[in-house]
Order: structure tokens, then sequence, then C-alpha cells
């Protein structure tokens, strides 16, 4: 799977993508844009690295944020949900976690939540990447995240 079969089938089935991303900081949309033509399926992204950016531009409660934590499924659900609602996209795809160093007995180093919205619901996941360094953590997020979406576009769904 690259960049490039998640474009094709975003405009295969007619959609605009929007990213939310933290611990990528952009690498799922750069992954994207770096394909010639991307503008055809690609809206935007937010880069929402603090908690004030999650709130402020995604619109991620902050009571939310409080009780879990910015390393969790309801807050990727909520930044998925505020990237798609601010966006002209169909499908939109969310990353946070601990790329590292460091992170907690609680919330590993490696540990990364995802959220995908699109057709009026949102799912979401966990994947412990475990401490494979930095670098590779937001490689192996950024391969998540475009399996999650090239995924979803593939699904059949009722209409």
């Amino acid at each position: 799977m690259t960049a490039a079969d998640v474009l094709a089938a975003l405009r295969a089935r007619g959609w605009m993508l929007a990213t939310a991303e933290s611990c990528t900081g952009g690498l799922v949309a750069a992954a994207i844009t770096e394909i010639p033509g991307s503008s055809h399926a690609f809206d935007r992204g937010f880069v929402t690295y603090s908690n004030a950016a999650k709130v402020e531009m995604l619109g991620v409660n902050r009571a939310t944020l409080d009780a879990h934590g910015a390393v969790s499924e309801p807050v990727a659900a909520e930044m998925a949900q505020g990237a798609l609602d601010r966006s002209e996209a169909q499908i939109a795809v969310s990353v946070t976690g601990i790329a590292g160093p460091g992170g907690s007995a609680h919330k590993p180093e490696g540990r990364v939540c995802f959220g995908l919205a699109h057709g009026g619901r949102v799912l979401t996941e966990t994947r412990d990447f475990g401490p494979l360094g930095r670098s590779e953590v937001r490689a192996a997020a950024v391969r998540h995240a475009l399996n999650m979406v090239l995924s979803a576009s593939f699904e059949r769904r009722a209409r």
C-alpha cells in the first residue's frame, strides 16, 4: 500500500480527505501531497500538537482531554470528527500518540490512537508499535493511518 494507492481509491470514490495529526506532525498529509494530483483528493490537514490546538482548531472537548488524556481513542474520535466538520472532506483520519522517547506504564512509548470519520460514524483504534524510536513510530503511524483510509474507501455502504 502506498499513498498513491490511497489517492487512487479516494478519487475513485469522489472523496476528499482531511487529516488531524498530533504525534505525526503533518506526515500523513505530507505523504499524500507528495503525489502529483493530490489536490483532487486532499482537502486539508490540521497539525494540532498541543491540547490547546486540539480544542481551538478541531473542537476537541476539554473535558475529554481531562478525562482521557490526549493519547486516547475518545480524543482521536473527536479529532477526526472535528477535521471532518471543519473541512470539505468526506473522510477524515486522526493520529495522536507517544512517538517517544518516553511514555509511562499506562501510556507507553509507541502507543498511537487513530480515528476515522466518514459516513456519519467515527471508528477508533489503538496500536502499540513499541519503543521503535521516534522516527519509526511516526512512520508506522503514517502507514497505519493511510491503511485505515484505504480500507474505508473500499467499504460497501448501503445508500
